[in-house]
């Protein structure tokens, strides 16, 4: 019978173990509700080690979700070839994984609470808007976007962060319904834009110029159609 040794880590390495160890758990339950004696057991370390790499819970949190939020600023990248409607509804699709692979610790992020009321956590969070905000951007080929179609890309970030949490309250609606709402509200916003204004219109027509018949703007028309009739 032989017996396992456990292996020394680096500090690096430890560091990024207990990073992983407190995502995981966090995907769990809130942070506010995981202790530091529950992240040391996972780690299979002492309390006191933890505090060795981390001086206290909120600065572990802190770096998780730096990971996290690298990692959901990620969900968001595209490559830009094919038409647009199907590049959003892709990354949709990730961006609901996160959500779903991290229920818990999202819930608790965009709520706010003892563990997330940091203004080092705050600032990694408008980072993951900022960084959706310039990829949305980046797909619809505008550098310098005019004031209505900055409010457009904003308000839709918004709306796909408080879909999620709702979403998340029951789970009462399929996700993939979600995920293709949310991108026929964006073509909403925006065409609604458009009817103000002339430049938002050019947009428009440029955003569906390319759009197949089987694409989800397309569908989101003959939805309304159907309404209207």
């Amino acid at each position: 019978m032989t017996t396992g040794v456990r292996r020394r880590m680096g500090v690096e390495e430890r560091r990024q173990q207990l990073i992983g160890v407190a995502l995981e758990l966090f995907s769990q339950r809130s942070p506010d509700d995981v202790s530091i004696d529950e992240i040391a057991s996972a780690a299979g370390i002492s309390r006191p080690l933890v505090y060795h790499y981390f001086p206290g819970k909120l600065s572990l949190y802190e770096a998780a979700l730096r990971r996290a939020a690298d990692d959901l600023a990620g969900r968001f990248k595209e490559p830009q070839d094919g038409p647009l409607g199907a590049r959003l509804l892709r990354a949709m699709r990730r961006f609901f994984d996160f959500v779903d692979d991290h229920g818990p610790g999202f819930s608790a992020l965009m709520r706010g609470g003892p563990a997330v009321g940091s203004s080092a956590t705050n600032a990694l969070i408008d980072s993951v808007r900022q960084a959706a905000y310039e990829q949305i951007l980046s797909h619809l080929g505008v550098q310098d976007p005019p004031a209505r179609l900055e409010l457009v890309v904003r308000s839709w970030i918004s709306l796909a962060e408080s879909t999620a949490l709702i979403w998340l309250d029951g789970r009462r609606i399929p996700r993939a319904e979600l995920e293709s709402q949310l991108v026929h509200d964006f073509a909403a916003l925006a065409a609604v834009s458009a009817a103000y204004d002339e430049e938002m219109g050019t947009l428009i027509r440029r955003m569906l110029k390319d759009e197949p018949p089987d694409g989800p703007f397309a569908d989101l028309v003959s939805r309304l159609l159907a309404l209207a009739s």
